[in-house]
This record gives C-alpha cells, sequence and structure tokens, in this order.
C-alpha cells in the first residue's frame, strides 16, 4: 500500500520533502512499490511547488552571466567566442542585443541551451 497523499500546504510540502529525502541517498528501482512511491511523491512536489512558487525564467543575459560564473568563465572568455572585448562588453552591459549568430556560437562553444539565449529583453540606451 502506498502512504502517499495530496500537497496541498506548505505543511504537506514539508512532510513530502521529508518522505523523498532517503530516496536520493538510495534511488529505488524502478517499477518497484518504493520507486512508484518516489516518482508520485517527486510529481506531487514538483507541481505544488510550480503552482506556490514559480520560478521566473533568467532573461539571456542574466542566465549567461549566471552560467559564466557557474563555470568560472570571463568576459574575455565571451569576447573569443563573441569575436571581440567591445561586443563581449555591449552584451553584458546590456547596450547590444544576441544576434542568432551569437547564440549559435555560444551553443556551439559553451553548449548552452539556445532557447535560454533566445527571448527579447530590455536593452539600456547608449547615451
Amino acid at each position: 500500500m502506498m502512504d502517499v497523499r495530496p500537497i496541498r500546504s506548505d505543511d504537506d510540502l514539508t512532510w513530502a520533502l521529508a518522505e523523498v529525502e532517503p530516496y536520493f541517498v538510495s534511488e529505488p528501482a524502478p517499477g518497484t512499490p518504493d520507486g512508484d512511491r518516489f516518482d508520485v511523491l517527486v510529481q506531487l512536489i514538483e507541481a505544488y511547488e510550480a503552482r506556490h512558487y514559480p520560478i521566473e525564467p533568467l532573461d539571456p543575459v542574466s542566465f549567461l552571466r549566471g552560467h559564466m560564473e557557474n563555470t568560472g568563465r570571463t568576459q574575455a572568455d565571451l569576447a573569443r567566442v563573441l569575436g571581440s572585448a567591445s561586443r563581449a562588453s555591449e552584451i553584458l552591459n546590456r547596450k547590444r542585443g544576441l544576434t542568432l549568430d551569437m547564440i549559435r556560437a555560444l551553443v556551439t562553444a559553451w553548449n548552452v541551451p539556445g532557447d535560454a539565449l533566445l527571448p527579447r529583453y530590455p536593452l539600456f540606451e547608449v547615451a
């Protein structure tokens, strides 16, 4: 019998998170009763968190900055991919938008998801 219940409150969420925590230490095999319980709990947690604690997607520049920080890349590394230091600076300072060719270069060179770089984002006007 699977002792799983709906997640209707933050207290229920706390309970569900405590229930799945041991499965991350030793993930159960798919198709087993524990594996099914784990899958159901994770889906319930994800659904509750998506409804009550949605995460807004990052704009392309924020995504790019975060990726650079997480992978130890610098503005000079970006300049090498984009072809010039001034272009990298303009992108990171939101004075120039990413072009499709720039996005393709980043996808190829850094293996980043292109769809994270495609959305429109506000630019600052050049004085």
